[in-house]
Formats: structure tokens, sequence, C-alpha cells
């Protein structure tokens, strides 16, 4: 096992760790480990804040609901939706991806891929088409043409989009991406956190790194006193925003290369070892 590498040693004092969930802070079965929950409440009990920041909707937040401390807010969908963890996720702001540029992105994407099928993530849940391969089954979903899931009897009476979801069954996921962002990248935020080819579509300017910096202003928090953590390309505008980030030692090659510093896996609790760093440089500096 290597040592995380950390290039500024003389960086500003973390006020704020914000890490991304999959491949980052949980391990592969989707647990935390007992060392990263000492880890997050140490960071607390120092004065330093802690941001899951991540793609996940705020129901699939009960990975980390367990973990939370001080003000218990997190930030999901890639960056549509601040929600309270406390509360059991109520939406603090939402960042939205208007109906009508979701359908020019479904028809640019249908052009440009054909055979790319499509979930919308709604405030209220996720609802896909029938060739789409969703991830967890929602008994609540409907199943449709992601242009009926995308109407409306009159603009602006349903539901907030999170984000669209595309999913092609034979494209290389980087490839998907970058056709992607040449069809409609003028239209709207792409990216990617999944190793096949699904593609996260947020509206134009929503990204982790923007909610973030958002959250950070609001409380003074400079980007060169955040820590930050993750493994796949919706976590790059993060890493380098961040003052101080951290690739996994599983990370794409992507991210590796957008952070300043780089840390062990995922499994062998990357983020924990670079926090208890911290955690130790806090406590140093207020002896």
């Amino acid at each position: 096992m290597t040592s995380p590498r950390s290039p500024r040693p003389s960086a500003p004092a973390a006020r704020l760790i914000a890490t991304d969930l999959d491949g980052t802070l949980l391990r592969d079965d989707k647990s935390v480990s007992e060392r990263t929950v000492a880890a997050l409440a140490a960071a607390e009990q120092a004065g330093i804040e802690v941001f899951f920041v991540t793609g996940r909707p705020a129901r699939w937040m009960d990975v980390v609901s367990d973990h939370v401390h001080g003000h218990g807010m997190a930030i999901c969908a890639n960056g549509a939706a601040v929600v309270d963890l406390h509360s059991g996720g109520t939406f603090l702001e939402v960042r939205p991806l208007e109906r009508p540029v979701a359908l020019d992105v479904v028809s640019a994407l249908r052009a440009a891929a054909p055979g790319t099928s499509f979930a919308v993530e709604l405030t209220t849940g996720i609802h896909y088409e029938p060739e789409y391969p969703p991830f967890f089954l929602d008994p609540g979903a409907t199943v449709a043409t992601a242009e009926k899931l995308l109407f409306e009897e009159k603009p602006g009476s349903a539901a907030p989009v999170l984000k669209l979801l595309a999913q092609h069954p034979e494209l290389d996921p980087d490839v998907f991406l970058a056709i992607a962002r040449e069809a409609a990248g003028d239209r709207a935020a792409f990216t990617r956190s999944s190793p096949t080819a699904l593609i996260e579509i947020s509206a134009l300017g929503v990204s982790k790194a923007s909610t973030l910096a958002l959250c950070c202003a609001e409380r003074g928090i400079a980007a060169e006193e955040v820590v930050a953590f993750g493994d796949m390309p919706n976590d790059i505008e993060m890493l380098s925003w961040a003052g101080r980030s951290y690739a996994m030692g599983n990370a794409h090659p992507d991210v590796i290369t957008a952070a300043s510093g780089r840390t062990v896996g995922n499994n062998d609790d990357g983020v924990a070892v670079v926090i208890e760093q911290l955690v130790a440089e806090a406590l140093a500096q207020q002896v």
C-alpha cells in the first residue's frame, strides 16, 4: 500500500472536506468502514466541516445518514440539489434542468447516438424508458418514452428535473460522453460516474464544483480551505476547484490528472488516511 501524495504541505488549514461517496468514501460493498466513521467524527470535532458531494439522489443517502455530524448537509445529483440529511433528505436548494432543454438534449442524443435510452430523475423519484436498465427497480416509477416523461400540461407545473440519464448498450463510456458533449454541450452539462456507458446530464453550469462553491461562499470558506476527494469524471471539476484534492488509488485516469494529490483506494480507506492527517494538522495548530 502506498502512502497518500500531498504536493502542497504549506496549503491553508482545511476548513471543509468535500468527499464523493461511491468509489471514494464507500467501499465496493457500499459500506463505510469503522476507520472512516471515526475519521469523519474526528474531523467534525476538530472544527472541519464535512460535505458529502455525490451523484446519488437524496433517497439513496441512507448509506451515510448514520454518519452525519454537525450541519448534516449533502450535495446530491451532481450539484442539482442541496439536502438536509438530519431531516431525512429535505431539499434546501434545487438547481433544475428545465424540461424544454431536457427534451432538446434527448432529441440531440437520439440523433447522435442511436440506441440511447433515458431515465428522468425528479425531486420526487426516477422514471425511465422501457429499454433503460435501472440500477434499482423503483415500484413508483413510470415507464414511458422520455418525451412523455418530460411532458407538462402547463410549464412549471410538474416536479423539477434534477438530471437526465442517458445509457447506451454498446459505446465505450468515454466515447459516449464525448459524443454527447459534441451534440448538446452548449445546452446542458454532461458527465459520468459509472463504469458503463451511462451519462448524467444537468443544467448548464451545474456541477458538484459550482454548487459546492456556492455553499462554501455562504459560509465564508475559500476554495483554498477545501480538501476534496473523488474517483470519477463527475468529480473532476470539484477536484480542480478545491485548494487540495485527492484522487483515489482506484480513480479514472482523468481524475488522477485533475487532482493535486493521490491517496490509496476506497477499499483501503483512502479518504480516512488523509482525514487523519488533516485532523493531526488541525490539532497541532491549536496547541
